[in-house]
């Protein structure tokens, strides 16, 4: 029996064309491309009677064409080593290259929302994905429940409710690829519910306002002042989006009358508060604040993420939903939405082994080392700009004199910073009294760059 191309050899398409018979096609099928850099350089090809298989001709034709591309040097060919695409034979495009313009990269990156990246526990990791993989059954790697493994959602309910006494049902706990993933299947259904605004702070992020717009829901932003957002002017809204253990960019805890406002509102209104814990673990000044959720369980959907405590890039979120909520929300998830299961198991053992716990421990330890020397160097560089919401999180509030929030940025770019103003974060409907401030993220550098990162920051201050 003929060897297959389904199951031996190496695969290659192309398609010989042309008025001079079949060896000089296949022989221009694969000039053009190699010359193109679609079969890149190294690159090894099929032997001569894979390939004559493949294409239904005569072996003799393709090692003929082999031949004549070996012998103009388009490849090579070794004993033991195959037909190979020689390394000089890609040939740039004729004409005036044009370069795109690269804009210039900063030199340290300042910008909040990402931890520590080079501190991701790989060896850890990769011990508990091993340990998780070994130990999988076989129907885990199928389609499965749309709201996750179950070994996550079960390590995940009783982490959460050690940590941020958050009272948590593993079948009410839906998995999802991060937060904006949670929030876009949560404003779809939310609007499905005849919801038509969701309130929300008067600092954060337009990628979460945009989200909530693009489901069709208005954004309206709260009042804000010393304590926090003032859920006291929560009106006919639906839902409202809360960052109440540490406000987002400010850095303050939401004041607890005003916490059980807004539940009180909830339960009045028929409500939903919509909870992003996005750095509750990391306080640094006392035990963190818990979560809202447990306060009400039937209104408050909490919404967690492992990019800060892990890093973003592994794409694992979760929503604790009310009992009465779940059935909808998992209903718009589906299962074309189901987050990578090697990735969730991992995460499960990751959270019952106690490597998570470690690892947030640890890191915790590193981001509040950072934050000493963040206000250490600002108060001695620069007195005039007081440092604020330093309690938790990994970035800081630096306020600066009236008017001067513009130059400072330039300032910092002149620097080689990224970095943000608070104005960047202020929704346009804001009603708070302006303030200039840079929000200052230092859990991105690693241990390496933050030196050298704060000693730029402080010459860009005033």
């Amino acid at each position: 029996m003929a060897e297959s191309w389904a199951t031996l050899g190496v695969d290659l398409h192309l398609e010989p064309a042309g008025a001079g018979g079949l060896r000089r096609g296949l022989t221009d099928a694969l000039r053009d491309a190699v010359r193109t850099g679609r079969l890149a350089p190294g690159t090894r090809l099929p032997s001569s009677r894979t390939l004559a298989d493949d294409l239904g001709i005569a072996r003799n034709t393709v090692a003929e064409a082999y031949a004549d591309l070996v012998a103009e040097g388009w490849l090579t060919a070794r004993q033991g080593s195959g037909t190979r695409v020689a390394e000089r034979a890609v040939v740039p495009p004729s004409g005036p290259a044009r370069q795109p313009r690269v804009p210039a990269r900063p030199t340290h990156n300042l910008v909040p929302g990402t931890p520590d990246l080079a501190a991701f526990p790989r060896a850890e990791w990769a011990r508990a994905a091993r340990r998780a993989l070994t130990a999988a059954p076989n129907e885990a790697l199928g389609y499965g429940d749309p709201r996750g493994r179950v070994e996550l959602r079960t390590a995940l309910a009783g982490y959460l409710a050690r940590v941020r006494g958050v009272r948590a049902d593993p079948d009410n706990l839906v998995v999802t690829a991060g937060f904006s993933h949670a929030l876009r299947v949560l404003g779809q259904v939310l609007r499905a519910r005849g919801v038509r605004s969701v309130a929300v702070e008067s600092y954060g992020l337009d990628v979460y306002w945009g989200l909530l717009q693009t489901a069709g829901l208005a954004t309206p932003a709260l009042p804000w002042d010393e304590l926090g957002t003032d859920t006291r002017a929560l009106g006919t809204e639906g839902a409202v989006l809360l960052t109440p253990a540490h406000q987002f960019p400010m850095g303050m805890p939401l004041h607890h009358d005003r916490r059980a406002a807004v539940v009180d509102w909830a339960r009045r209104n028929d409500s939903l508060v919509l909870e992003d814990d996005y750095d509750g673990e990391f306080r640094y000044d006392r035990q963190p604040v818990g979560a809202l959720q447990g306060l009400d369980p039937d209104r408050v959907v909490y919404l967690g993420t492992a990019s800060k405590s892990l890093a973003p890039g592994i794409r694992l979120g979760w929503m604790v939903l009310p009992p009465a909520l779940a059935e909808e929300v998992i209903g718009a998830k589906g299962h074309a939405d189901t987050v990578g299961v090697l990735e969730q198991l991992t995460l499960a053992e990751f959270l019952a082994s106690g490597a998570y716990d470690r690892q947030v421990r640890s890191a915790r330890l590193r981001y509040r080392r950072r934050r000493d020397a963040l206000t250490a160097a600002v108060a001695e560089r620069a007195p005039g700009v007081h440092v604020t919401g330093i309690a938790a999180g990994l970035h800081a509030v630096l306020r600066l004199p009236p008017g001067t929030e513009p130059s400072v940025i330039q300032a910092a770019a002149w620097q080689g910073l990224a970095l943000h103003g608070l104005s960047f974060h202020r929704h346009p409907e804001a009603r708070a009294e302006h303030v200039d401030a840079l929000v200052v993220g230092y859990g991105t550098p690693p241990d390496s760059a933050w030196s050298a990162a704060l000693e730029a920051l402080c010459r860009a201050l005033p």
